[in-house]
């Protein structure tokens, strides 16, 4: 046993994935805790999944196994799915219902399964739904949906949220420093 919560954070290349796993390692390094970190972002630059693992509070290595994610924050809702095989039993994932972006790995031609397909597949799994594209355009831009996802999922994250809202004024450029952190805050009332 590692002693560390587990938290997956995927999407899409361009998504923010990578801003938000540095939001939360600042976060850690606020609070004192150790956090070790690893994301995959392979062919991002092209549409590609991309997967970041945030291990809080644990001694070994920084990649999550199957099976063992305490929580997954997904950008997009066919990569909620296509993780969901990470989460361990009692786990949550909090996933925006929004976008749902075929990457390569689907063919032009195939069928994409759609947003109720893809909710009916994740039933019983612990899934928390967010628009995060709505609340972000309500925060001042579209951008932010990484930002408004971490604040949803704040409420499951062992970190405290002044020390999250800290990490996003750090990580962020300071002239979108008020922005962001209106996405955070529309993004933890959504799922009070």
């Amino acid at each position: 046993m590692t002693g560390s919560y587990d938290i997956l954070i995927v999407g899409v290349g361009g998504q923010g994935t990578i801003l938000a796993s540095n939001i939360l390692g600042e976060a850690c390094l606020l609070e004192g805790k150790s956090v070790r970190g690893a994301e995959t972002h392979g062919m991002a630059q092209r549409g590609g999944s991309v997967e970041t693992h945030i291990r809080i509070g644990g001694k070994y290595g920084p990649l999550i196994s199957p099976g063992t994610a305490d929580l997954i924050i997904s950008f997009d809702l066919l990569e909620a799915l296509r993780y969901s095989h990470f989460l361990k039993e009692g786990g949550t994932i909090i996933t925006n219902t929004e976008t749902i972006i075929p990457t390569s790995v689907f063919q032009h031609d195939a069928d994409v399964p759609g947003t109720d397909d893809i909710l009916n597949l994740l039933s019983g799994r612990g899934v928390l739904t967010v628009d995060a594209a709505a609340l972000a355009l309500e925060a001042g831009t579209i951008l932010t949906q990484n930002v408004v996802m971490l604040g949803a999922a704040s409420h499951r994250i062992p970190l405290a949220v002044e020390s999250l809202k800290e990490a996003v004024r750090r990580s962020v450029p300071p002239k979108t420093v008020d922005t962001n952190l209106k996405a955070f805050d529309l993004g933890r009332t959504a799922l009070e």
